[in-house]
């Protein structure tokens, strides 16, 4: 079958020709009807996580934002049949652990990254394996478009997940979103649909366009001010800031924006991963923090009990996934996908749905 093959850090990848995949008995093998194409891929392919255990070695087959058909089913699989339509969270869980038991599989104990290392290829292929299926595989509502789902991919995913489940947001609250790549667009239309009031905020116009048209109240272009927060908090009342500021870049200059955008006993929704000029490390106004009694919280990924919230808000018509899909593209055209995301130049999500 043909596949997107890693070569080496910043190297471009090459379609090549692989062998398919086979189902352990735990597991099933699923056709690739469409899989996004993720700024995580751009991150693994550059090398930047080594520091947290992500090391893709040659040969390797990227894609972590996948829809399909089931085509292959091991033998101790219960709840899967080959001709089911599914989606795979990114952060694959044994199901065993004390967290999977709290229902928070997306930080299972022994969690394995979809196509991020060599012993869980992903979806960047005709096929692509999933292990653990009965815990981590998703049966697709009738009709749903495999484009929209993989749109909601890893960032719409983790962007719902946060703002749902791990921050408060209620009508009427402030919501500045930080970096309107594909999970801070996703991030505004989640907030908008949330009844929140969102501020935009990225150094493209095109962008804040973008989040204009996915409920985005206000936008600040930092490019056009000298003091980012104070720009966000301008635009709440009395200038207090706001409840819940979300960094959905990762670098150090927006994770303190972020920060400084809160107003007293405000949250700080980390999405973004850092990059390699980071490291993993940003050093944060901690006293303002403590003496304004705010809160810094992580999201990362989006356990699979939750994905019937998405698909609800989307039969409802409240949340609509594929509107943030920029474009598709083909399977031949995944390695320079990925390779221009250093340009940063990015609008929504692109999908892969021609294999």
């Amino acid at each position: 079958m043909r596949a997107v093959v890693f070569q080496e850090a910043g190297e471009m990848m090459e379609v090549e020709e692989v062998d398919r995949p086979e189902p352990d008995a735990d597991g099933i093998v699923v056709e690739t009807e469409a899989c996004g194409v993720c700024r995580s891929d751009w991150h693994a392919w550059q090398g930047d996580w080594d520091w947290v255990g992500v090391m893709p070695t040659p040969g390797l087959i990227f894609g972590h934002e996948p829809v399909g058909t089931v085509k292959e089913v091991g033998e101790d699989v219960e709840n899967f049949s080959v001709g089911d339509r599914v989606c795979v969270p990114f952060n694959l869980s044994d199901g065993t652990c004390r967290y999977c038991k709290q229902g928070r599989a997306n930080i299972c104990e022994r969690v394995v990254p979809l196509g991020f290392v060599s012993f869980q290829p992903g979806a960047f292929a005709e096929e692509f394996p999933v292990r653990n299926a009965d815990h981590n595989v998703i049966k697709l509502p009738d009709g749903v478009d495999p484009v929209e789902v993989a749109g909601l991919g890893c960032r719409f995913a983790t962007a719902f997940h946060g703002l749902v489940h791990r921050v408060d947001v209620t009508a009427g609250d402030w919501v500045a979103v930080h970096g309107c790549g594909g999970v801070g667009l996703s991030a505004v239309h989640i907030a908008d649909a949330l009844g929140a009031n969102v501020i935009a905020v990225d150094l493209d116009d095109d962008k804040l366009r973008k989040a204009e048209e996915l409920g985005a109240d206000e936008t600040v272009n930092v490019k056009d001010v000298q003091d980012v927060p104070q720009a966000v908090k301008g635009h709440t009342p009395s200038s207090r800031g706001v409840e819940v500021s979300v960094d959905a870049l990762g670098v150090a200059e927006t994770c303190r924006n972020s920060v400084n955008s809160l107003g007293k006993g405000g949250q700080n929704l980390q999405i973004g991963l850092t990059t390699s000029e980071e490291e993993g490390e940003v050093s944060l106004p901690v006293d303002n923090i403590v003496m304004d009694e705010r809160e810094f919280i992580g999201s990362f990924g989006m356990p699979p009990h939750e994905y019937e919230e998405i698909f609800s808000m989307m039969e409802q018509g409240k949340i609509s996934p594929g509107k943030i899909v920029s474009k598709t593209v083909s399977l031949d055209e995944v390695p320079e996908t990925i390779a221009s995301m250093g340009d940063f130049d990015t609008i929504g999500i692109p999908v892969c749905d021609e294999f």
